[in-house]
């Protein structure tokens, strides 16, 4: 029997990374073993992310020391990591969009060289895409841009359990069901399981807390930088683990819906959309003060509606009625959300430039006090609001979107999976928030990939390739009839 010590992977002493005045890692002891998931739960900001920057070798701590295997590594970095055998899927994925997938798979693999090097590449990644992902429809000559968000998960996650030369022991999976729907979240889950199974491992974050007592051996929680419990899997319940990140005990559905108005056919009309795919009557109805969810296995015409209406606020369509200002939350912050080279009061403001203007200038007063009216209500963590947006842990970036659709005029509120990423403990304050800002009459259009997201809503529509196929009350809302009708052809 090989001793504790050599069956460790990876192991951290007194850890400390800081950024200026920030302590994102403060003297953490982390250690992984062979055959083991180690579930990593925190609120956002809480050094999840940093502290696997250092595991993965894209960041140095400031203090304290790394050992992989038994050994003491002096000079650890990226490329050193995929020589041990470790490998990392951010939470941010790190594919070149201009590059095909095979192109994307040799970047990782400087063994595939030579002739027929993109054969070999294109043979790695689409059998490994076959083996996680069963039934994908991704080929390896399809170019990285032209995927959708959830399918270049995909990529990521199969690209980096390939294996040539260099061997695989820990996978990092950072939010990797984040751009999911529950059928490849569980594919990618199942596999898990069985490459733990067989005697290697995996460090799991995830804000879906189901997915870590579910799948984790071993739970690590953070907070403020700092490990504050690490326990085995079964020693945790939800509430256990939601009240030792630092939050509420977790909500039921009861009170959700408690504090969602049901719909009423007397409120104003502010949304009538037909998918373009739409061939009966069917047809998308959204008042003022709605909470509308829209499910559906992803990628079938989900965003494409969104879309579509946020267009029509600002021109005519074939198809599609607005009677109000719409603002949009993206979930694909990096390519639709962000303006990476703004600061985040700056991101937070293009939205409200006409209330924002002093004259023929952007009033920097106006700007700042918007900021901070949300920094504090959202509760956005940075020491200053003039700090760049990508200076945020990727949760606070999306706080910051949310922000920008709340602080503006718009009164339909258009939002594109918005909260892939970010801690139970954060959505369970923008949940309030929704259902204050319906209260008050604003509509919300819901596209979510968690059917637990789902119970905040009036009522459900449900797509299938590019159509509506079933809109749910609340009385019918289950995740059986929501599995069921994702499948389906017609209401």
């Amino acid at each position: 029997m090989p001793s504790e010590a050599a069956s460790i992977i990876v192991r951290l002493d007194d850890a400390g990374k800081y950024f200026g005045a920030v302590r994102a890692l403060d003297g953490v002891d982390f250690a992984v073993s062979k055959g083991e998931c180690v579930g990593l739960v925190g609120h956002n900001g809480a050094g999840k992310s940093t502290l696997m920057q250092v595991v993965a070798g894209t960041l140095a701590p400031n203090r304290g020391r790394i050992a992989v295997g038994g050994a003491v590594e002096e000079n650890y970095s990226v490329v050193r990591a995929q020589k041990l055998g470790i490998r990392c899927v951010f939470q941010e994925l790190s594919l070149c969009p201009n590059l095909s997938v095979a192109e994307n798979t040799r970047i990782n693999h400087p063994s595939l060289r030579g002739f027929g090097w993109r054969r070999r590449a294109a043979r790695l990644i689409v059998d490994k895409l076959d083996e996680i992902f069963p039934g994908h429809d991704i080929a390896a000559s399809d170019v990285v841009r032209d995927l959708s968000i959830g399918r270049r998960q995909m990529v990521e996650i199969a690209r980096a359990f390939t294996v040539t030369t260099d061997p695989l022991d820990l996978v990092i999976l950072d939010e990797p069901t984040s751009s999911l729907d529950a059928r490849t979240a569980g594919q990618l889950l199942a596999f898990v399981r069985r490459f733990v199974a067989g005697g290697r491992s995996c460090i799991l974050i995830s804000h879906l807390l189901g997915e870590i007592l579910e799948n984790a051996s071993r739970i690590v929680v953070m907070r403020d930088g700092k490990v504050v419990v690490a326990d085995t899997a079964a020693a945790f319940d939800r509430d256990r683990l939601v009240t030792t990140m630092g939050g509420a005990a977790a909500e039921t559905r009861e009170k959700a819906a408690a504090q969602t108005a049901a719909r009423q056919e007397s409120r104003p009309l502010r949304v009538r959309a037909r998918p373009a795919r739409q061939t009966n009557q069917t047809e998308l109805v959204a008042r003022e003060g709605e909470i509308i969810g829209l499910a559906g296995l992803s990628g079938h015409g989900q965003t494409d509606l969104l879309i579509a209406i946020y267009s029509a606020a600002e021109r005519r369509m074939a198809g599609v009625e607005v009677t109000e200002p719409v603002a949009l939350v993206a979930g694909d912050r990096q390519s639709d959300g962000v303006f990476p080279q703004w600061s985040i009061a700056a991101n937070i403001g293009i939205r409200s430039l006409s209330r924002l203007r002093q004259g023929l200038l952007i009033s920097a007063q106006r700007e700042a006090e918007l900021a901070k009216f949300w920094q504090d209500r959202i509760k956005i963590r940075t020491p200053d609001m003039n700090n760049n947006i990508l200076s945020l842990s990727g949760g606070n970036q999306q706080k910051a979107l949310f922000a920008r659709a709340l602080g503006s005029d718009a009164r339909i509120i258009l939002m594109d999976d918005p909260m892939r990423g970010v801690d139970i403990g954060t959505k369970l304050e923008v949940y309030d928030l929704i259902r204050e800002e319906a209260r008050n009459g604003r509509t919300f259009l819901w596209y979510t990939t968690e059917t637990d997201e789902l119970d905040n809503c009036d009522h459900v529509y449900v797509f299938h390739n590019g159509r509506i196929v079933a809109d749910l009350s609340r009385s019918e809302l289950t995740e059986e009839r929501i599995i069921q009708s994702s499948f389906s052809e017609a209401v």
